[in-house]
């Protein structure tokens, strides 16, 4: 396997058995937040289109303000950990994305668009600081061949997390009411109509409030944890051999080639389970049906994660599960497209089970032997989540060109390239 030329990614002598457990629980926690945060936004996308009376390309600006941050904060997250630590980052990382989460009350008081966008920018830096720090840790805290493993069990911690968020913040808000809002908004008077919109965009305020009170907590939690240090820079007699004569990460043809793969992953995954709530409003089914849609789509990567503990590394390499995943990834997205309503939808929450091994393999794959320079390749992977800011916004402007149905398409090319770095593109540039 590739991955066995990491072999400085062992537990410290700091961390001992003891403490890569108590690091497992605290990153579990951090990934919670994570998919819960994240997977908000496939509620928000069509509840802001109508509050803010929005086009379908415009709606998705949502994942955009959010994803690009990542984007933004490669070359900043590095320098937050590195003069603030590992631990001590993560904590003013959660402090960032309470600030963002503050400003959807101002948001929501005004009904401004781009007040909403700003709120979910800051929430994507925050977490961009958190993915930096976080992956590492994982990665690290035990065996290389292991490493997709530990990955999915945190995984199982976000996409749980991913189910239940539309569902509890469906619940503060009257979904009902926007069904029946968009239907009529049209017909209605200026007055009456930016009424009922304003008191509609109000709702979105107790949950954002519920959120920063979490984010504060967690960061004094992390703040005053013994979450140990770790340090990246260590590589073993093996490593060091490996990229003896190497002076940046960008020399490394896979780590690169592993930023594209996952910018193309990001895409597709947030497309499935962002873009499934509007998608099943455009076949006819109502926002209070349609708001399970995202916990299908999370049921199903769950379930990947799982069947992904149990078989990597003993039956299956991570670069053979990534090369299921995308072909299940191409299957599904065309059965979406050549289908319609609920088994159309069906088709795009088993992306959730094409998606869910990607992230976990993707990771080990692209930081395999890489040593001194993992630092620098873990913020460049991060980075690559900025496809989450990219692709859907393409498919929201096919969207509205095309139909939300024939939209899908853009999600073929990516798989497509997806299989290909799981077949050859991670070996490329690798000594023998």
């Amino acid at each position: 396997m590739a991955n066995t030329s990491t072999k400085h990614q062992q537990p410290t002598p700091e961390l001992g058995q003891q403490g890569s457990s108590s690091a497992m629980i605290i990153i579990g926690a951090l990934f919670f937040i994570f998919g819960f945060v994240t997977w908000l936004n496939s509620l928000l996308i069509p509840y802001l289109e109508i509050a803010c009376e929005l086009t379908k390309f415009q709606s998705f600006f949502v994942t955009f303000a959010f994803y690009i941050a990542y984007l933004v904060m490669t070359p900043i997250s590095p320098r937050v950990l590195s003069a603030f630590g590992f631990k001590k980052g993560m904590s003013v990382a959660l402090v960032v994305m309470a600030v963002g989460a503050l400003l959807f009350i101002p948001a929501a008081m005004t009904r401004i668009y781009l007040l909403f966008l700003i709120g979910l920018f800051l929430l994507g830096c925050g977490l961009a600081i958190l993915q930096t720090a976080s992956n590492p840790y994982i990665t690290i805290v035990g065996p290389a061949e292991s490493a997709a493993k530990r990955i999915s069990i945190m995984g199982i911690c976000n996409k749980v997390a991913g189910a239940v968020a539309p569902i509890i913040l469906g619940l503060f808000l009257s979904l009902e009411g926007a069904d029946a809002l968009r239907a009529e908004v049209a017909g209605m008077a200026a007055g009456a109509r930016n009424a009922a919109l304003d008191e509609m965009a109000l709702e979105v305020i107790p949950p954002y409030i519920g959120i920063i009170v979490v984010l504060l907590a967690l960061s004094i939690w992390i703040y005053r944890s013994s979450l140990p240090e770790i340090d990246t820079d260590e590589e073993d007699e093996a490593v060091a051999a490996a990229t003896t004569g190497k002076k940046s990460v960008f020399e490394f043809p896979h780590v690169m080639l592993g930023v594209l793969t996952l910018f193309l992953y990001v895409g597709v995954e947030v497309m499935a389970g962002d873009s499934i709530i509007s998608y099943g409003s455009t076949q006819g089914i109502p926002l209070t049906t349609a708001k399970f849609f995202t916990s299908g789509t999370m049921a199903a990567m769950v379930i990947g994660y799982l069947i992904g503990i149990v078989t990597i590394p003993k039956y299956i390499k991570q670069e053979d599960a990534l090369k299921i995943c995308a072909i299940l990834g191409v299957v599904f997205t065309i059965g979406a497209i050549m289908t319609s309503g609920y088994v159309s939808v069906a088709f795009i929450a088993l992306l959730g089970l094409a998606n869910s091994l990607m992230w976990p393999a993707i990771w080990p794959l692209a930081l395999s032997g890489i040593g001194r320079f993992t630092k620098a390749a873990s913020s460049l992977l991060v980075m690559g989540i900025a496809g989450g800011a990219i692709v859907p916004l393409a498919y929201g402007a096919l969207a509205d060109s095309w139909n939300a149905q024939d939209a899908y398409w853009v999600m073929v090319p990516c798989y497509l390239f997806i299989l290909f770095y799981a077949t050859k593109g991670h070996k490329i540039g690798k000594k023998a």
